[in-house]
């Protein structure tokens, strides 16, 4: 499979499937770091996890509305007026976000197995940055009420990490050192443990508990 039809297929939206051999060995092939391409699924089935359900959730519904799949759960307490605006502004932002960490995600897993340049990367990676940093912008615009001031600060800080994680993968375009994705992926791993806290909280259906 050629690199460029390999990246047109294994993407397209967030539910994007993976066309890769998962047969017992088959990723742990003589010049590819096994441990990089397992840390890197990791982080990216967290995310398309949420990423999938998300396309799912009806976005014109209410945060604090419940679906038929609520029901037998404990009662949240309803959100403010305040909050509700909070979290719908917050929404957009998210979405972004996730996007891009799944782009990335999946560009880094395409070339670990030769199916992406590293060009390509590098214009993922920037990419990724240049989202990250509007983000970042956009998020200190808010103004979150008191009661989410918290959850706002941890998003805040999860999109600093990930942007970090970025630039720590960005380093393997300046030394030729394919390792720094495995110094990255802790950075991604802290900051999606962090989205998925907030996101249990505002998108419940969502982010859905085990």
């Amino acid at each position: 499979m050629g690199r460029k039809e390999a990246a047109s297929r294994g993407e397209g939206s967030s539910t994007a499937r993976l066309h890769v051999d998962l047969r017992p060995g088959a990723w742990w092939r003589p010049g590819v770091k096994g441990s990089v391409i397992v840390a890197a699924v990791v982080v990216l089935l967290g995310i398309v996890g949420f990423a999938v359900i998300r396309e799912a959730t009806v976005t014109t519904r209410g945060p604090n509305q419940l679906s038929p799949k609520s029901v037998g759960r404990p009662p949240r307490p309803a959100f403010t007026p305040e909050e509700e605006a909070y979290i719908r502004a917050l929404w957009p932002i998210h979405g972004d976000v996730e996007r891009t960490t799944v782009r990335m995600s999946l560009g880094q897993i395409f070339y670990k197995i030769n199916d992406m340049d590293k060009p390509t990367l590098k214009g993922r990676v920037d990419e990724a940055l240049s989202t990250y940093r509007r983000s970042e912008a956009r998020m200190l615009a808010l103004e979150p009420p008191p009661s989410v001031k918290r959850d706002h600060d941890e998003y805040l800080d999860a999109i600093r990490l990930f942007h970090q994680s970025a630039i720590e993968v960005l380093k393997m375009f300046q030394d030729g050192r394919d390792d720094h994705m495995n110094a990255a992926y802790p950075l991604s791993q802290k900051a999606s443990d962090k989205i998925r806290e907030v996101g249990g909280k505002f998108w419940p259906d969502e982010f859905r508990p085990n």
